[in-house]
């Protein structure tokens, strides 16, 4: 089957996972798609699986302006295969918090560029780029990396400034990566407070 034909029998397979309940909640918290079945993301996931990895349905999801389409198509894409020219082109293209999450998570962690798209992203100064590079980087340190002596004083200074913004997503998401960067050891643990401080805030 071309990758035509088999976006097409995947739209048509949305209408079973409909929930209304689900695309009326979010509607509800001002999260507005073209055209949003209210599928669940285990369902997605469920159905990701099934597909399999695939470049080029990947790409033809992508450009489909329909939710579903578009966190299925972070769930497909090979990590390995995705250039960083096409990561630029899918975060400009991405306009909810929930596209620019189920992306960090799916994908954009994975990716070879996962650390220098982060922190360019965290000091772009547009929200979703921001929430999308604290979401990497949470990931990337869950996982144990590490960053380098620049690297530390880059992330701290940003989620400094995040935690002083007046996005609430940009900020619940700098937090969470502060508690993950503090929990790769004694020392992350000191400059997260010792940070912290110069602000006014305490770690718990």
């Amino acid at each position: 089957m071309d990758v035509n034909n088999q976006v097409k029998e995947i739209k048509q397979s949305f209408r079973q996972m409909m929930d209304g309940m689900v695309s009326k909640s979010m509607r509800g918290k001002g999260v507005t798609y073209k055209l949003n079945w209210g599928a669940t993301i285990p369902r997605l996931k469920e159905m990701a699986d099934g597909l399999g990895k695939n470049y080029d349905l990947a790409i033809a999801l992508w450009k489909e302006n329909v939710r579903e389409c578009k966190i299925l198509a972070t769930m497909v894409m090979p990590a390995e295969q995705m250039l960083p020219e096409v990561v630029d082109i899918w975060m400009e293209q991405t306009d909810t918090q929930e596209i620019a999450e189920q992306a960090a998570f799916n994908l954009y962690q994975y990716l070879p560029c996962a650390p220098e798209k982060a922190y360019t992203w965290m000091a772009s100064g547009k929200e979703l780029f921001q929430l999308c590079g604290f979401h990497i980087l949470s990931r990337l340190f869950m996982n144990g990396q590490e960053p380098n002596e620049r690297g530390i004083n880059e992330f701290i200074d940003q989620a400094l400034a995040a935690l002083q913004g007046d996005s609430i997503p940009v900020k619940k998401a700098a937090w969470s990566c502060l508690q993950r960067f503090a929990s790769l050891g004694l020392v992350y643990e000191r400059l997260t407070k010792s940070a912290l401080k110069t602000i006014n805030l305490d770690f718990l």
